[in-house]
């Protein structure tokens, strides 16, 4: 078994699957655990946890439910099991490397479930949110959750590979989850990523080819003063070594997790400008 989809070991995994089959809200917490339960409650606990061990289907693909940014989502296959570390940044809302009071526009770039997205929506209220997908299936999913958590009208789902669909829309924050699997480490993916779309997470050979079109391109659609903020997991040394004269920031997520750097725009303006070739 592997555990990797919304928890990093098996009690909180077995607390989240009897919790649901039972019909108990998180928000109990300890109080729950004395309670007895119905034998029918008992029934849903062992069919899903059959189904969970047998199938090796990540639990959020069963329950149909994941917890981002204290948020209750809608999942399902067609997007990834969201469990970005950016969830952290944004409910500090991305301080202290951008005033929060200024921020206008956020881009997410590969939305998904649009857990980013609407995260950023919750935490900067005065803001608008652009939320970028090329699959279709994965923005109808967004959609969803959009209309569950009453956003349709701040975050605007777009299909788009990359920056296409943008225009000349420009951004405080650019902010993405893209990508960044390598071919050999793809074939080396326990069965539970088996199930979530390829398209989420291969990325080429190195695993960095939607990282080096966001790199390329991000200037473009940030404002002075911008943020970009990129997830590439444990691709991260692959990251510096591909981009050396890049100045990253790599801020310490406290809930766990890392492997998320972030830019400023006069620093990808600096070294445009200098004539560095930042992008390889």
């Amino acid at each position: 078994m592997h555990f990797g989809h919304g928890t990093d070991n098996a009690r909180d995994e077995a607390a989240e699957l009897v919790f649901f089959s039972a019909g108990i809200a998180h928000t109990e917490g300890a109080a729950a655990y004395g309670r007895a339960l119905t034998p029918a409650q008992r029934r849903r606990i062992a069919e899903l946890l059959r189904r969970r061990t047998r199938s090796r289907i990540p639990l959020p693909y069963l329950t149909k439910r994941a917890f981002f940014a204290g948020l209750e989502l809608y999942v399902d296959e067609r997007v990834l099991v969201p469990r970005s570390p950016i969830a952290e940044l944004a409910l500090h809302r991305f301080a202290p490397w951008i005033d929060p009071a200024r921020v206008r526009r956020v881009l997410d770039v590969g939305t998904g479930s649009g857990a980013i997205a609407i995260a950023c929506a919750k935490a900067l209220p005065r803001a608008r949110v652009d939320a970028l997908d090329v699959s279709a299936a994965a923005l109808a999913v967004c959609r969803r959750n959009l209309r569950k958590l009453r956003l349709t009208s701040r975050v605007e789902p777009l299909r788009s590979d990359h920056f296409a669909a943008v225009g000349r829309r420009r951004y405080d924050i650019i902010v993405s989850n893209p990508p960044y699997v390598g071919a050999r480490e793809m074939r080396g993916l326990p069965r539970e990523y088996t199930h979530e779309p390829a398209l989420g997470l291969a990325s080429g050979v190195d695993g960095l080819n939607s990282v080096r079109a966001i790199l390329s391109s991000a200037l473009r659609f940030l404002r002075p003063g911008g943020l970009l903020v990129v997830e590439v997991g444990n691709s991260e040394r692959a990251v510096q070594r591909a981009f050396p004269r890049l100045p990253f920031i790599w801020p310490e997520i406290a809930m766990g997790g890392g492997g998320v750097f972030l830019l400023r725009a006069e620093d990808l303006e600096e070294s445009q400008q200098s004539g560095r070739q930042y992008v390889r």
